[in-house]
């Protein structure tokens, strides 16, 4: 179990295989799931022993979603969402979110693991709006070329385009800032790009030195892929899009629900977010940010307990 994992990410998609984690899987296993495997436990749990509150950031990531999906579903009005490197089904998916505010949006979830396919098709049998395909996130032209994609989505129309924590599971060598790039340049003017990537502030400080260990750990412990990247990384993978008031920032300063309760934990810092809008021209300059919500545009209610 303690070997170097090898660096897979999202090139090798694990599947049914028992005997390696899976991204899908460790990230069901950090948020409590019942959809994982001793392998994938044992990943989260390494990831405890640095980061003892890491299921709260998993927490924060979907809470993140929340408020993005309801604001481009209801406030902006984007009627089509397709959703990159899914996962496993859990509460609170894209599509329950965006058809609160629309029950008409069309939702197009994209993975490259079969298990993630067969629970995801299972789950939305019985929902005309919403698909699981199928697709490799690093081959842009061929997933948006996809027949069961161009069914479903009109890819002439603005969508909005969601990688929520996938990212950090490409690496450098795949060329992430050159994937976005081909996905952006494919989207209608209109259209939003949501991201989550993990965060190394590079500054020597306490929370670079634990973004270090937590990337060797989900590097080399069984994972396989998970790298901690800076602020200039993660904000070139908008492109030329524009970016959101507030900008890319750390999750809970994207348009809260509400004061915040307690400290931020170092481990939450390690996680930012944004949303690029693709205005209607693309001048290879970045625009200044842009007041597109209010806090009552975005605003979470609280979580419903048991």
């Amino acid at each position: 179990m303690s070997d170097p994992a090898p660096q897979t990410g999202v090139r090798a998609p694990v599947g049914v295989d028992t005997t390696r984690a899976s991204i899908a899987r460790v990230y069901d296993a950090t948020l409590g799931g019942k959809d994982n495997y001793e392998v994938d436990r044992y990943v989260r749990d390494r990831v405890a022993e640095v980061a003892p509150r890491q299921s709260d950031v998993a927490r924060m990531n979907r809470r993140w979603l929340h408020r993005v999906v309801r604001y481009l579903a209801g406030t902006v009005g984007i009627g089509q969402f397709l959703d990159i490197g899914a996962g496993l089904p859990t509460v609170g998916n894209t599509h329950e979110i965006a058809q609160q505010q629309n029950p008409a949006a069309r939702v197009v979830y994209v993975d490259n693991d079969p298990v993630c396919n067969i629970h995801g098709r299972v789950l939305l049998e019985r929902n005309e709006f919403t698909h699981f395909v199928p697709a490799d996130l690093t081959a842009p032209q061929t997933l948006l070329a996809n027949s069961e994609v161009t069914q479903h989505l009109d890819l002439t129309r603005p969508l909005a385009l969601i990688l929520c924590g996938i990212l950090h599971h490409v690496d450098d060598d795949l060329d992430p800032a050159g994937i976005m790039r081909q996905y952006i340049d494919a989207l209608p003017a209109g259209s939003y790009v949501a991201i989550t990537h993990f965060y190394d502030p590079a500054d020597g400080g306490e929370a670079h030195e634990m973004a270090i260990e937590l990337q060797r750990r989900f590097t080399e412990m069984g994972l396989g892929s998970g790298w901690y990247r800076t602020r200039e990384q993660i904000a070139s993978y908008f492109g030329d899009l524009e970016l959101i008031e507030p900008g890319l920032v750390e999750l809970d300063d994207w348009w809260p629900m509400g004061p915040a309760l307690r400290p931020r934990l170092t481990e939450e810092r390690l996680l930012l977010g944004g949303v690029g809008y693709k205005s209607g021209s693309s001048n290879g300059v970045v625009t200044p940010l842009r007041r597109r919500a209010t806090e009552d545009d975005l605003s979470d209610p609280p979580e419903r307990i048991g």
